[in-house]
């Protein structure tokens, strides 16, 4: 895609989720569900949290894109994800996976390597959980990728192979968070900053990143989508630290600067390179 192919597409998927209101429902962490819900309510969606197996499966065969989120992995997983994600596929909806704290259990291990075979639109991760999730589906080489609790120990850049590998594999999108995000579909590769070290002090701004991707894959392919969410988080992040310095405050302008932004805000105010060796310029 041409940067004006680019642009167009993501001020597109800003009107449409606006215009249309959609719904992804989430199976996330139970500890940011009230973030999540509202960062997709602030975009111009809905949201929905689910938790039972049977619920699950049959909302999945009727909503327009789903979100699942491994953090706050409870034995009922077992049951319940793989059948969400088998009506997902059966539907062809698309749905965005964030492999949380990947490693740490044999439940969320298992679950996640039963994943590979229903190749998720957008895979959201930190650095860590990217090259384990890939060395978990047997894509790179077995290394690096540790953990620690929820957070990661590599490096935004350390994860590019690993991303275009699991980008590559799904023929879809995958989104590496952390001090700079790095966007890509295999071929596309879009390095993205902004945002504000003030995201590290709060709770649940990666599993909400997650959940907004998932509105936008109910109008934008999923690079676009991984893109838009991605693009908006960072831009709604710089000018709500310009306002506030304190965690609590920032979160409450974080959501406020989200509500705000307008499809021109979202994309007009970047410039695409393909190089990890250049960060994006929001606005500059």
């Amino acid at each position: 895609m041409t940067e004006t192919e680019i642009r167009s597409a993501i001020s597109q998927a800003v009107k449409d989720v606006r215009e249309k209101n959609p719904m992804a429902p989430s199976i996330t962490n139970t500890v940011t569900q009230d973030f999540v819900a509202n960062a997709q309510l602030a975009v111009g969606g809905s949201a929905a949290m689910l938790y039972l197996a049977d619920e699950c499966e049959s909302i999945a065969k009727i909503a327009p894109a789903f979100y699942i989120n491994m953090g706050t992995a409870m034995p009922f997983y077992a049951e319940t994800l793989p059948k969400a994600v088998q009506a997902l596929q059966s539907n062809q909806t698309p749905w965005t996976l964030d492999p949380v704290g990947i490693g740490l259990s044999s439940l969320r291990t298992d679950i996640l390597r039963q994943f590979k075979n229903f190749k998720p639109s957008i895979v959201r991760g930190n650095a860590s959980e990217i090259i384990a999730l890939a060395k978990l589906w047997g894509l790179i080489e077995d290394s690096g990728g540790q953990v620690r609790g929820v957070d990661s120990t590599e490096k935004v850049s350390s994860a590019k192979a690993a991303a275009i590998a699991l980008a590559k594999f799904t023929g879809r999108a995958v989104a590496v968070s952390g001090e700079e995000d790095f966007v890509t579909d295999g071929k596309e590769e879009i390095l993205c900053a902004g945002g504000s070290e003030l995201f590290t002090k709060i709770t649940g701004s990666g599993c909400a990143l997650g959940g907004v991707m998932a509105i936008y894959l109910t109008a934008a392919s999923p690079f676009i989508a991984a893109l838009t969410a991605t693009t908006m988080f960072n831009q709604a992040g710089t000018k709500a630290a310009a306002e506030v310095s304190t965690p609590a405050s920032f979160k409450v302008h974080f959501l406020d600067s989200l509500y705000s932004l307008t499809a021109d805000d979202v994309a007009n105010n970047f410039r695409v390179v393909g190089s990890m060796e250049t960060m994006f310029d929001f606005f500059g």
